[in-house]
């Protein structure tokens, strides 16, 4: 059966705005409202610059103790007073139609401070800490990001001693997690996935399972042919910490996050990370990511909604499918969590993406504060406009993968002859490098567009879950081959049982809230 974003945000207490999204349709929903200009704050996410690279592809950075931080590319950090023009969220005119992934440089960017949004700051004692994990391994990692609730809490800390989690880790690492020791989670981006696999196994051998003994060839053909191109070592210890890293070819990164072929990397990315090391083929595939992310929510929302039911909806994006959530192996308020603990995040990684999209924007004069950014109280309020000729285009752009299956549910619906819909689908081809176009919606995509908000939420929700799903249910198999019997079940145990604790705590609001309710009515 189909799962729905409706009720599966429902069960993460999402959208506050429920009977707006059943009830009206596009037609219904048009809207041409003032924009308010929000204050710029989330420029300041370039303080934590990336480094620059010209290196070769597989170039291993200089140690921390002689290396030197610039712009990628170099320039001033960009501050709250410059010009607009001047800021890093202005990008040049229709720069996703045809994005050029074959680049080598970060000066090949469309724009000098290009995706700066997806480099969210954290505590710089910490984020050194993560560095230093990378610096203990020799392979080479081209791209590197930690993620998860071991660097972004989705819940108040506790007490809990973290030294039986963490044997010896960074004072850093035990501060930021209050305590509670969490395992981080990584994923390494390289670009020869069995020559990595080949160093890594020579230095730490002990971080694979039994199949590491068969050699880099077996390792790296389970990653690459099976699931979602992604191989992961859970529970192993490096600079006294327990991590869990995934090891994905950069050409399998920039893929997903570009067609959206599995989501399985891309929905990770729709969430703030930290990247340790950054590639600016992937920084702009992971643009493309975020850009689609947005978009694609927005053609499940109303004409009016929250920053948390946006945020909400592209959360729950990658969750759809997902058997962690079928199979009682991950906590049911996730979406919910996430959102709450890190809205500041949010605003930086999605803000500058919504204010260059021509058909949302904030509503809320309160975003014209210097503060807005960081007031985690705050949810502002945006609008978009429902016209079916900007949702037509939307559609349009929707990465390939999703919209070539998306286009084929709507074949079957609207009865179209094979003979006209293939025409069509070759009209609007993307992998043609002879043919240059705008990615403008007809009539096809502007019907597509304007279904009722409900109907479009299933067959959109339809589609996202059939990707989701096989390559999600062959990457859980996979992880008794490569993770080990031993580490696998203690990592279904332990989500499992944050499934319990989270069911607990909704019983417990629950009971809370019929409480006040019994309170007041007496």
């Amino acid at each position: 059966m189909q799962r729905s974003l409706t009720p599966l945000l429902s069960q993460f207490h999402s959208l506050t705005s429920a009977h707006l999204w059943l009830t009206k349709g596009p037609s219904q929903c048009r809207t041409h409202v003032p924009k308010y200009r929000c204050h710029p704050r989330w420029a300041s996410t370039v303080s934590d610059k990336p480094p620059s690279t010209g290196s070769k592809a597989d170039s291993k950075e200089a140690p921390p103790s002689t290396r030197t931080w610039s712009p990628s590319p170099p320039g001033q950090s960009p501050s709250p007073n410059q010009k607009s023009s001047d800021r890093p969220n202005e990008l040049p005119p229709n720069w996703d139609d045809n994005p050029d992934y074959t680049i080598q440089n970060f000066a090949d960017l469309p724009s000098s401070n290009f995706g700066v949004n997806q480099h969210i700051v954290i505590n710089n004692e910490f984020k050194e800490a993560l560095r230093q994990i990378l610096w203990q391994f020799r392979a080479p990692i081209r791209y590197a990001f930690a993620y998860g609730s071991g660097v972004f809490p989705q819940t108040a800390l506790n007490a809990k001693d973290s030294s039986a989690l963490h044997p010896h880790a960074n004072p850093a690492i035990s501060k930021v997690q209050g305590g509670s020791g969490k395992m981080i989670d990584f994923i390494f981006g390289v670009s020869y996935t069995q020559h990595w696999h080949s160093l890594n196994l020579t230095q730490h051998r002990n971080h694979y399972s039994a199949l590491g003994g068969l050699g880099s060839s077996a390792v790296s053909h389970i990653q690459d042919k099976w699931g979602a191109g992604v191989y992961f070592n859970p529970y192993v210890t490096v600079n006294g910490t327990l991590i869990k890293y995934g090891v994905v070819n950069l050409d399998t990164l920039c893929k997903d996050l570009s067609q959206w072929d599995t989501l399985y990397l891309a929905g990770r990315l729709h969430k703030p990370v930290k990247i340790l090391r950054d590639d600016p083929r992937v920084r702009l595939a992971n643009q493309v990511n975020l850009m689609s992310a947005v978009r694609t929510a927005l053609l499940l929302l109303p004409p009016q909604f929250s920053e948390q039911d946006l945020y909400r909806t592209i959360t729950g994006i990658s969750y759809l499918g997902d058997p962690r959530m079928t199979l009682g192996a991950e906590n049911l308020n996730k979406v919910s969590n996430i959102v709450t603990h890190q809205l500041p995040n949010f605003r930086r990684l999605y803000g500058p993406i919504i204010e260059n999209l021509p058909n949302v924007s904030f509503q809320d004069p309160r975003c014209s504060s210097p503060a807005w950014v960081d007031d985690a109280d705050m949810n502002a309020v945006l609008t978009q406009d429902m016209d079916p000729i900007k949702r037509g285009n939307m559609v349009r752009r929707l990465p390939m993968k999703f919209r070539e299956k998306l286009y084929f549910q709507y074949q079957a619906k609207y009865r179209i002859p094979r003979a006209a819909f293939n025409a069509m689908m070759e009209s609007s081809n993307d992998q043609d490098p002879s043919r240059v176009r705008r990615k403008q919606g007809g009539e096809f995509e502007q019907r597509i567009a304007g279904e009722g908000t409900k109907a479009l939420n299933q067959e959109v929700s339809g589609v996202l879950t059939n990707i989701i799903k096989w390559p999600s249910y062959v990457q859980s198999a996979k992880s008794g081959l490569t993770s080990g019997v031993g580490r696998s079940w203690r990592y279904v145990r332990e989500k499992m049982q944050k499934n319990r604790e989270g069911r607990r705590r909704e019983r417990e609001e629950r009971l809370e809230e019929a409480g006040k309710v019994k309170k007041h009515g007496g």
